[in-house]
């Protein structure tokens, strides 16, 4: 089992997998595949030196070089060839996965709701070798954004655009809305909810039965409670603008 089946959900299953294309591996190990190359030709050279020559110190100097040579470019290209096999790109029935590394493991995903598109790039050796260089556009900055040197991109493009399909399908059915677009509160006018009360306001107050309009008051009631009100002024109990809101009540009555 890979990686990759260890990152699955619940429900979630694997449809297609893919990798890059394998002149990955030989343009990552072209320097392990030059020193190999370079150290069969210094073991060449040296084995048409003279027998005290080849004793000598320029020949257990080059033999030290050969062995260098020798062991640090099997060393890179094991390393190279493990990474390219531990990278991979799986396509499942909710979304992308890449992952890479060899000793720290690295996994990238998109989730296919949110793809919008996907750019194929072949030249003419892709073309030729089946290779090439597809761009995910999703609406997340986040997750895979591009496939460099894949193999069979276009099978790989048709898999996911099939997929993200039958993803939207599968929404559908279970009676999934896409969300509605959020609005920009910044950029709405500052009046927007005050009007909104008050037409609220406005209507609640046309449904409700209009109070019957305030009797009318009797001069001298209102006389003795002016001076009540004016003594209570006198005395501190109240402010003088209470005192005048209250006296301007009590004559709209009269």
């Amino acid at each position: 089992m890979s990686y990759a089946d260890g990152l699955l959900s619940t429900g979630e299953r694997i449809s297609y997998r893919n990798k890059q294309h394998p002149f990955v591996f030989i343009w990552g190990a072209r320097y392990a595949i030059l020193a190999l190359i370079i150290a069969l030709v210094a073991l060449w050279f040296r084995s048409g030196l003279g027998p005290d020559t080849a004793s000598g110190i320029f020949g257990q100097l080059l033999g030290w070089i050969v062995l260098a040579l020798f062991i640090g470019g099997i060393a890179v290209a094991i390393w190279t060839a493990l990474r390219y096999i531990n990278q991979e790109y799986v396509l499942t029935n909710r979304r992308v996965i890449q992952v890479e590394g060899v000793l720290n493991r690295n996994s990238t995903d998109s989730s296919l709701e949110k793809i919008n598109d996907a750019v194929l790039t072949q030249s003419v050796f892709g073309r030729m070798f089946d290779f090439g260089d597809l761009t995910v556009l999703t609406a997340s900055e986040a997750g895979i954004d591009k496939m460099h040197m894949l193999r069979k991109p276009v099978a790989f493009k048709k898999a996911m655009l099939d997929a993200k399909h039958e993803f939207e399908v599968d929404m559908e059915r279970a009676g999934w809305q896409p969300s509605p677009p959020i609005r920009d509160t910044a950029s709405a006018p500052a009046a927007a909810a005050p009007t909104a009360a008050a037409t609220a306001a406005t209507v609640a107050a046309s449904a409700a039965p209009s109070a019957p309009p305030p009797s009318r008051a009797d001069p001298d009631e209102v006389t003795r409670t002016l001076a009540n009100l004016a003594d209570l002024r006198d005395r501190g109990a109240i402010t003088p603008e209470e005192y005048e809101h209250k006296k301007a009540d009590l004559l709209s009555r009269l």
